[in-house]
């Protein structure tokens, strides 16, 4: 039985990176990218980064610069 990665493995091995983001439907800078950190690290896993993480989430950011926020007029 062949898994889902080795079936668009064969699909995919042989052809450009043009016709890569063609049949996908994705940017073919997203595709070479892709194809570069695979070539590179061997896996196209996120990688952990340096750095405190933010404190506040991206929905609390989202919160504070919307206009909808109240406003107190003085």
């Amino acid at each position: 039985m062949q898994t889902s990665s080795t079936n668009i493995c064969e699909r995919l091995c042989n052809k450009s990176i043009r016709e890569i983001s063609l049949l996908l439907n994705i940017p073919r800078l997203t595709v070479s990218g892709i194809i570069t950190k695979r070539k590179q690290l061997g896996t196209t896993a996120t990688q952990p980064r340096s750095g405190r993480p933010h404190e506040m989430t991206e929905q609390g950011q989202r919160m504070l610069k919307s206009p909808t926020v109240c406003r107190v007029n003085s």
